[in-house]
């Protein structure tokens, strides 16, 4: 049975940092995408960043040059380092996993998730 465990959530104000980590257990697979998503205001999953199979990172747009993901491919596990955090984090956010070298960016593509975490950033 596969379980995703995340920790790390919290509450921040602006500009500071918070530490995100994701383990998967029992998940057999050895090339794997792993994801940090986001909910978003409009119901629809924002990939915030990601790690393919080959180890090569993704992230979105709007954390560039302020996120960082790490993998460690043997422990199955995915750390997201955020740094100068906004209001507009403020979300809960969940890590996924799904089988292959490649990171789709629908959420629908994942085949596991964690519950999720919750972030807030005040002003």
């Amino acid at each position: 049975q596969v379980k995703v465990v995340e920790s790390g959530g919290g509450s921040v104000q602006t500009g500071g940092s918070l530490t995100l980590s994701c383990t998967v257990f029992g998940y057999t697979y050895s090339t794997y995408c792993m994801a940090w998503f986001r909910q978003g205001s409009d119901k629809e999953r924002e990939r915030v960043a990601s790690i393919d199979g080959d180890g090569v990172a993704a992230y979105a747009d709007s954390v560039k040059g302020r996120f960082t993901a790490s993998k460690d491919k043997e422990k199955k596990t995915l750390s997201l380092q955020m740094n100068n955090l906004t209001p507009e984090g403020t979300d809960m956010y969940s890590c996924a996993i799904v089988i292959g070298s490649w990171c789709p960016p629908a959420a629908r593509l994942f085949s596991y998730w964690g519950q999720g975490v919750q972030v807030t950033v005040s002003a």
